[in-house]
């Protein structure tokens, strides 16, 4: 591939992005994905996906 036809296609690439990144879909979609991605890597963290936060609730009502 040519520096030419690498440019072209940055280009083509670059007006496909501004094309998207003003359509009210595709900019809603988009915050949707990265909320669902965000959420998942938080719950992850804390374990909540296998029960981590249940159980430590769990655990501080039965200490009580």
């Amino acid at each position: 591939m040519t520096g030419q036809s690498r440019h072209e296609l940055n280009t083509d690439r670059l007006e496909e992005l501004r094309a998207m990144v003003h359509d009210e879909r595709y900019m809603a979609g988009a915050i949707l994905r990265l909320a669902f991605v965000l959420s998942d890597e938080i719950m992850d963290g804390i374990g909540v996906s296998h029960g981590g936060w249940k159980q430590g609730y769990q655990e501080k009502v039965r200490q009580a």
